[in-house]
């Protein structure tokens, strides 16, 4: 399997720590880590939906970057800051992929490269060829 596009979305940990936002692999996409982090600023203190929403908002920005559909996407995994949270977050989860319905994982980790993250996403993506 050739590695195909990678998506840059020109945040400075990118070129800092070499990773692209999201590359795609054959008929898969996948994309890092993502926070509620716009312009060097964190999006939401202390609102863990308005989190969600913004760091999902900016993954799925990569996927239809990379020429994927919010319906190509089959698996989330949210890496959350207070288990308790749960609500919030996956009401906002929720809100994005209700109708495509990935495979999703929510644990909670002891913290993040920021103390005002409350959690971190990922996206799986997979089209047919």
């Amino acid at each position: 399997m050739s590695l195909g596009k990678r998506i840059n979305s020109r945040a400075p940990w990118e070129d800092r720590y070499g990773y692209s936002r999201a590359v795609v692999a054959g008929p898969a996409l996948f994309v890092a880590g993502t926070t509620a982090t716009v312009n060097g600023e964190v999006v939401g203190v202390g609102d863990p939906h308005l989190q969600t929403r913004t760091a999902f908002g900016i993954a799925l920005d990569a996927v239809r970057e990379a020429g994927f559909a919010v319906e190509d996407v089959v698996r989330t995994r949210m890496f959350v800051a207070d288990i308790g949270d749960q609500e919030q977050i996956g009401r906002a989860h929720k809100e994005f992929f209700d109708a495509a319905r990935p495979a999703a994982t929510m644990v909670q980790v002891s913290g993040f490269a920021h103390p005002d993250h409350l959690l971190e996403v990922e996206i799986d993506a997979y089209r047919r060829p």
